[in-house]
């Protein structure tokens, strides 16, 4: 009996440790959810900041989300005195030499590419990684340019981009990205007058 009821005790006590942790856990989380969603809008503010025009509206609230290929793809709308002036597109790849990789695109009213910001990849270190516009130049050939008359695939594969020297898959992963996005910014945005130049675009939650 006495083993009996120390198990049953060790039980007991173990059962209020975890509802004890699980609320230690639920309030802390509910203390920080704030801010950690400030410095997370903040991080995509400053990221789409860096591939569009000046602005002055919090793009993030102001999102269009699209799933595609399996993932979703989110519009970010900027706007300059209730006046669009960019559009952001935050896209993916899974086909990199290391999996994943995440862009943000940043696209003016007639579809040209304004920049290139890379979210996140795990390409190799000293070749892949160049992808990355800290490291190369590699992703600054796309600035300027219109998809429309500008292919995006590798020269190898007819298209006009420079592939990184050694690193094909990581240049066509990159080339893939940036056409899922703009696929997107075409289809969603031009074509469907969720951007009109005048007036900032509807969101969708």
């Amino acid at each position: 009996m006495a083993k009996e009821s120390s198990f049953k005790n060790m039980a007991l006590t173990l059962l209020v440790i975890c509802f004890v942790s699980s609320g230690i856990l639920a309030g802390v989380y509910e203390l920080t959810k704030d801010a950690i969603d400030a410095v997370r809008i903040q991080k995509i503010n400053r990221g789409i900041a860096e591939v569009l025009p000046p602005f002055d509206n919090n793009p993030s609230e102001n999102v269009y989300k699209k799933f595609v290929d399996g993932d979703t793809v989110y519009v970010y709308i900027a706007t300059k005195d209730a006046k669009d002036v960019g559009v952001a597109v935050q896209t993916f790849t899974n086909n990199g030499y290391g999996g994943r990789i995440v862009l943000l695109v940043g696209f003016l009213a007639d579809g040209t590419i304004n920049n290139i910001n890379v979210i996140s990849h795990n390409e190799t270190p000293g070749l892949g990684d160049k992808i990355d516009a800290k490291k190369h130049r590699f992703s600054l050939q796309f600035c300027g340019k219109n998809p429309d008359t500008y292919k995006l695939a590798v020269k190898k594969e007819g298209g006009d981009v420079d592939a990184i020297t050694a690193s094909t898959i990581s240049s066509k992963a990159f080339c893939n990205a940036v056409a899922r996005a703009y696929q997107v910014y075409r289809e969603d945005v031009m074509k469907k007058g969720k951007w009109d130049g005048n007036t900032s675009a509807t969101s969708k939650q």
